[in-house]
């Protein structure tokens, strides 16, 4: 199965998990969109700085950026939403790079190539040949989880800025699509399909469509 259907359908396994929960524990009443944006209020402008700092810190430790980004749209919506997370998701994979190239190497070294050490090898031999190129393609076409990525380009011999301009670039389609898919969860909780979960749908899927689209061009080669 392709990285992206999984991603598709671990999104939407996620977004259900929560709907019957809420349903069935009664917290249902709090999941409203007033409800949220007012507790969101309540932070003032420390709200979206909490949430970014929260997403800075979450690939040092491996957490999970599906959940950060689903939570992003939830919260905060697909303009704000997709600003917010990109913000995190960029400052994020940042600092687990700027971590693995000058301070853990070892740590990371070994954490990487247990079990992936043909993959790195490959991933810098490519860097070495393409440079910024490759951290386009791999933010279209993960070649490692998001987190372990950003660990595995810090081995590499990618310029710091190629990784932070061509990461905040091409995870752009990504977060815009889970983010506005997102934003509708609390709609589909009050029963109502708007039009940012149809549109949310539809840029996922695209989004999901993307490696096999490609390895159907490059086998036409």
């Amino acid at each position: 199965m392709k990285k992206g259907s999984i991603k598709f359908i671990l999104l939407i396994l996620f977004i259900t998990g929560v709907f019957v929960a809420a349903r069935f524990s009664g917290l249902g009443e709090y999941l409203t969109e007033d409800f949220l944006k007012s507790w969101i209020a309540g932070f003032g402008i420390m709200g979206p700085l909490v949430y970014i700092l929260i997403y800075l810190a979450a690939p040092s430790f491996m957490v999970p950026g599906l959940a950060l980004t689903v939570i992003g749209g939830i919260l905060f919506g697909p303009v704000w939403g997709t600003v917010y997370v990109i913000t995190g998701a960029t400052a994020g994979a940042t600092v687990a790079f700027l971590v693995s190239r000058y301070m853990g190497r070892e740590w990371v070294e070994a954490r990487l190539t247990s079990a992936r050490s043909e993959r790195i090898r490959e991933l810098d031999q490519r860097v070495q040949k393409d440079g910024w190129k490759i951290v386009a393609f791999t933010r279209l076409i993960p070649l490692f989880p998001f987190n372990l990525l950003n660990y595995a380009f810090g081995l590499t011999k990618v310029k710091t800025s190629h990784f932070i301009i061509a990461s905040f670039i091409f995870m752009l389609p990504g977060t815009i699509a889970y983010v506005v898919f997102s934003s509708s969860f609390l709609g589909l909780l009050g029963g109502k399909v708007s039009k940012e979960f149809i549109i949310g749908v539809l840029l996922v899927l695209a989004v999901s469509l993307i490696p096999l689209l490609y390895r159907k061009f490059r086998s036409g080669h």
